[in-house]
């Protein structure tokens, strides 16, 4: 009797385990109660829109609960109708973001922070802090730079290259609080940053954001996704205010 209750307690557990599983984009009762808000409900992109306040380009579709950049063919910097998307909402400093991404081969894209949309700023690449999320393929051979998977672009390197394969998901854990950032990929932690520090200050000073309003200690705005021409796949964004 007893070994069938622990038969039962197993399968049951197996069943829990595979619903959640099978429903990404949903939030449990414990991160409801800890303030956690999706961003993406699986179903539609309420909640989002084109760079510059356009709408959501047709090349962005819902694929399995998945926001889906469809480009069949890579075709360079901009997806046939597509574009970079940004939240409607706008964050302020103190916050925790966590995303799930996944890639084709040769990928290349990425997850904005800090986004200002105004008229100085034509690109959303001029005004967000960029974190890397591409197949590293694409720099194979090449020497470190701060473009792969999980750096952020063109500022600081990742500590740790630890990400899955093409075609598997990668889970992204972003915070900031009282202007220390940190970001896991993975659960291994892989940027870890005091903004306020001189290293952060000159980082940003030698890169391309030099000009954007992280280089004058602004860090709140939108995020954002990104259309580099090739197709992307990201679910389980979620935000929440600390």
């Amino acid at each position: 009797m007893v070994r069938k209750r622990y038969v039962l307690v197993f399968l049951l557990g197996l069943l829990i385990a595979e619903t959640r599983a099978q429903s990404p984009n949903a939030l449990s009762p414990q991160e409801k109660k800890e303030g956690w808000k999706l961003l993406f409900n699986g179903r539609n992109t309420a909640g989002w829109h084109t760079y510059g306040g356009k709408p959501v380009g047709t090349s962005w579709q819902i694929d399995q609960g998945a926001l889906k950049l469809n480009v069949p063919n890579r075709v360079g910097n901009k997806a046939p109708d597509g574009g970079d998307l940004v939240t409607d909402a706008a964050f302020t400093s103190n916050f925790e973001f966590k995303a799930e991404w996944k890639v084709e081969r040769f990928t290349n894209s990425g997850i904005f922070f800090f986004v200002q949309e105004a008229p100085q700023y034509k690109n959303i690449f001029d005004t967000g802090l960029e974190l890397q999320v591409l197949d590293d393929a694409i720099y194979e051979g090449a020497k470190e730079n701060t473009h792969r998977a999980g750096d952020f672009f063109s500022v600081a390197n990742a500590r740790l290259r630890e990400v899955n394969p093409v075609g598997q998901w990668n889970q992204i854990h972003f915070v900031l609080k009282n202007n220390k950032l940190t970001v896991s990929l993975n659960g291994f932690s892989i940027q870890e940053h005091d903004l306020t520090s001189a290293e952060w200050k000159q980082r940003v000073a030698a890169s391309k954001l030099n000009a954007a309003p992280i280089s004058k200690g602004n860090f709140s705005g939108r995020i954002g996704l990104q259309d580099w021409g090739s197709t992307v796949w990201f679910r389980n964004i979620k935000i929440r205010s600390l």
